[in-house]
């Protein structure tokens, strides 16, 4: 088969579109045709090890170092060793192929979504592992994958639409159920053009709760039309557009210089929930504005049990909607991720596995 292997931390030259063997099944996996597959600030940041506690800029920094030298990170991956050479591709609508010996046959030819974060010891437990993180992903024609971390979905949207969803979405899902975002809350969106913070604007709006978002300037308009009540420029003084004690709950995957700040907007008992650091994963964090005003703060990771559930049963009631930017072909990995990091876009980028033909006889 065709596929994307990421050969070690480093630029583009570490992506390397070569043929390698479809993948053998082991007990209870599942193979997949991939149909499509979405481009995430992961893939990007585990290629250049940002992961690693030795990185202390933001991501659009970090391309710049490795642009001049590639260094290899130990700690690269998720802060733990990363499995080069490995495949990348976190986001993967498919269709189910084959499944091993004792698995549902009935489950063939079927079209899913991959949850693409797993939680191996059970939901007690928040040891985690990601699909193109710890293990093999879907920047190839075929994944393998546990059979119950695929998702039947039953709707009109197209494989490229679908392939949007699971890690923006889930990402973004995961952390509105864990700050238990409710009715009639008032809810600041940091990064709200990117595909991480375009969900959540959705995903909080379905929850009736009033959104104020933050994008440059020549995406505020776009992110009006998904929702958001009032959106503010990025750059802009929060406090002084908001007022201190405005808003219920935060949802910030930027960080950065503006992390301080962004804390002085909560009211007392107010929620701060993050998975991610896009700007710069340093800030400046005053205790006394943490403990004065009683804030719960909360780092989310691990996928919480309901997640991917309701966001299938979210697609199937037309409660969401899928912002594609552009797609690329496979083999145009390199082009994708280029005119990603320009956050240029305004949705999400798909890229499209090769129709299956010779490579694929006799495999």
């Amino acid at each position: 088969m065709k596929a994307v292997v990421t050969t070690g931390n480093g630029g583009y030259d570490k992506l390397e579109y070569r043929d390698i063997p479809v993948p053998t099944l082991a007990s209870g996996e599942v193979l997949l045709q991939v149909l499509a597959a979405g481009v995430n600030n992961t893939e990007i940041n585990t290629r250049l090890g940002w992961y690693s506690a030795t990185v202390t800029t933001g991501t659009e920094q970090a391309v710049a170092a490795q642009a001049q030298k590639a260094t290899a990170k130990a700690d690269g991956g998720w802060s733990e060793a990363t499995p080069f050479p490995f495949i990348q591709g976190t986001d993967c609508c498919g269709r189910v192929v084959a499944v091993a010996p004792g698995g549902d046959e009935s489950t063939v030819g079927s079209r899913v979504l991959v949850r693409p974060c797993m939680r191996p010891s059970g939901f007690e437990s928040m040891e985690n592992i990601w699909m193109a993180s710890d293990f093999d992903g879907a920047f190839a024609q075929f994944v393998k994958l546990p059979a119950g971390e695929v998702y039947p979905v039953s709707c009109d949207w197209s494989d490229v639409e679908l392939a949007t969803i699971p890690c923006a979405y889930g990402t973004a899902e995961n952390m509105v159920h864990r700050a238990k975002v409710s009715d009639g809350e008032h809810v600041l969106v940091t990064g709200a053009s990117g595909g991480v913070g375009s969900a959540v604007v959705q995903l909080v709006k379905r929850r009736g709760a009033t959104v104020t978002a933050i994008a440059g300037k020549a995406k505020m308009e776009q992110v009006r039309s998904i929702g958001a009540d009032r959106v503010i420029a990025r750059g802009d003084d929060i406090v002084a557009s908001l007022g201190e004690k405005a808003v219920d709950v935060i949802v910030d995957n930027v960080a950065g210089p503006a992390f301080g700040d962004l804390l002085k907007g909560l009211k007392r008992g107010g929620r701060y929930v993050s998975s991610g650091a896009i700007a710069g994963p340093l800030v400046t964090f005053d205790m006394r504005t943490f403990y004065l005003k009683d804030l719960t703060l909360i780092g989310c990771t691990a996928w919480d049990e309901p997640v991917f559930p309701n966001l299938i049963s979210y697609i199937e009631r037309g409660e969401l909607r899928p912002l594609v930017a552009r797609t690329f072909p496979l083999e145009r990995i390199a082009d994708a991720q280029r005119e990603f990091l320009e956050k240029k876009h305004f949705g999400n980028f798909v890229l499209i596995p090769p129709p299956l033909g010779d490579s694929m006889r006799g495999g």
